[in-house]
């Protein structure tokens, strides 16, 4: 059912929400005024992310919309997202969770939509210190190293045969190996990456059905009718998911029990067996399941989309692909395959992965905040349990920060100490603040590694009558933001 259509269902049965009033008499961020009952929910589009950037130049860098019953603020500039992370992180690190989210088994359970409170620190505290340390990660470069060399090896054979190649498609195989094999120590793609489809399909329906603008979101009373049919499509995703992990929960739980261990030091999924194993901890079978299913969404299908995207700009500007290879021939040579130790002597290679980010952060909007009390920002009212969006693509891409913020300039990072660690807010491709995304390490190592790895040996072009003036670099709205075309290439040998 069409979004109109639902949007005039609603309006039809609107003395449900006379109750309550349409205008909240404090002083709100300016904003669209709307329509009755609905607010502005028709002016999010299929791409919100610039429909809020088109309306924040006219309402200003920190606007009010009401979607629905919903009082929604949007941050658009590093000063507001400064107030909201930074300034006011504590009051606005609770967060709003989505009906499609909320479809999930024991969806409190997970580590990107509860509340900060100690389970979560805690729950945090694990994964930093068993996934994400400095000493963790480098101790895990062989099993990168491993998955890079698979990854070129299966693009080697498609060179050899003439076949063009899905960039995202072998990205995201790539990733969600080395995410399988940190939690489970198991491939879960098989070498020719023909079975990453059906796990690809379910990650993105969850990224895609999450990002929908979401009638049950906006008019809580009317959310057990699922009006658009979102928790119907994503619920399927998330039993079946949950169904591969209890499958490898369930095998590592026989081996435990006759001894046989996969690792001597064990992997996360030791790490987190061990914690159900201590009293009172709050890991259980159930509950471990949702933080799995957080760290491999969140792995897999960003790092893919930021490797897809960042060959994309470079296909689409030759002169930069070229530059990039020059530099690692230069520095590496073709004898042998690029290493995580190697980075530090590429540094045109990481500004393009930083210019990417910056033109398609992986979450362009930010998980939504919420407010958990009444709270002034830049002299504007917050209330209570509103929702509060931080818009990074828009940020990304302002004129009041960045030279010619729409063209793929690499360079601009050469010589800046503009960083992505939530540290500069024009520039939050993870967020900032207490909520900043833990993976942030692991994912900067295997994009420059898997970007470097398919760049060394190949001399890319884009397929027979594509140009790079019409390579499509359209835009499809979720959680994440991927290429509304997948990105496919033809690879050569030639070392020129």
């Amino acid at each position: 059912m069409e979004l109109p259509i639902l949007i005039f269902f609603i309006s039809l049965i609107f003395f449900l929400f006379l109750i309550k009033p349409y205008f909240y008499t404090k002083k709100l961020p300016p904003g669209p005024t709307g329509f009755p009952i609905i607010g502005s929910l028709l002016q999010l589009g299929s791409r919100p992310n610039q429909s809020l950037a088109k309306l924040a130049n006219i309402h200003g860098p920190l606007m009010t919309l009401k979607l629905g019953s919903i009082t929604t603020v949007i941050a658009s500039s590093p000063e507001t997202a400064k107030e909201i992370l930074q300034k006011h992180d504590k009051i606005f690190s609770a967060r709003t969770v989505p009906n499609a989210v909320a479809s999930q088994p024991n969806w409190e359970a997970t580590l990107a939509w509860v509340p900060p409170d100690n389970m979560w620190r805690n729950k945090r505290r694990i994964c930093n210190k068993q996934m994400f340390t400095n000493q963790k990660l480098d101790s895990l470069q062989e099993l990168r190293r491993q998955k890079a060399e698979q990854l070129v090896s299966h693009i080697r054979s498609q060179c050899e045969s003439g076949s063009a190649v899905d960039i995202g498609r072998v990205a995201f195989a790539t990733t969600l190996n080395l995410i399988s094999n940190t939690i489970f120590s198991i491939d879960m793609v098989d070498t020719e990456f023909k079975t990453a489809h059906e796990f690809k399909e379910l990650v993105w329906t969850i990224m895609e059905e999450s990002g929908v603008p979401n009638t049950s979101d906006y008019f809580p009373l009317l959310k057990w009718l699922d009006l658009q049919g979102i928790r119907r499509r994503i619920r399927p995703a998330y039993l079946r998911l949950h169904e591969i992990f209890e499958e490898n929960i369930e095998k590592r739980l026989d081996d435990r029990a006759t001894g046989q261990t996969m690792k001597k030091d064990g992997d996360f999924l030791d790490v987190l067996l061990d914690q159900c194993e201590v009293e009172n901890s709050g890991f259980d079978r159930k509950t471990i399941k949702p933080l799995i299913l957080d760290l491999f969404i969140a792995g897999s299908d960003t790092s893919a989309s930021t490797t897809e995207w960042a060959m994309a700009e470079l296909l689409r500007n030759p002169e930069e692909l070229n530059k990039v290879r020059q530099e690692i021939i230069q520095q590496i040579g073709i004898e042998r395959a690029v290493k995580e130790s190697d980075m530090d002597k590429l540094p045109y290679l990481q500004a393009v992965v930083k210019e990417t980010m910056r033109l398609h952060p992986a979450v362009p909007l930010l998980l939504p905040h919420k407010a958990q009390h009444d709270i002034q920002v830049l002299g504007f009212n917050v209330p209570k349990d509103g929702q509060v969006f931080v818009n990074v693509w828009s940020m990304g891409r302002d004129p009041k920060y960045w030279e010619k913020p729409l063209e793929f300039m690499p360079e601009r990072f050469m010589e800046s100490s503009v960083d992505y660690k939530g540290r500069d807010f024009e520039f939050i491709p993870f967020g900032a603040g207490r909520r900043i995304c833990p993976g942030m390490p692991l994912a900067i190592r295997m994009v420059n590694l898997m970007l470097a790895s398919i760049i060394q040996p190949f001399n890319w072009k884009l397929p027979k009558g594509m140009t790079t003036e019409n390579l499509d670099m359209e835009e499809q709205f979720g959680v994440t933001l991927r290429k509304a075309i997948p990105l496919v290439a033809v690879p050569n040998f030639e070392n020129k």
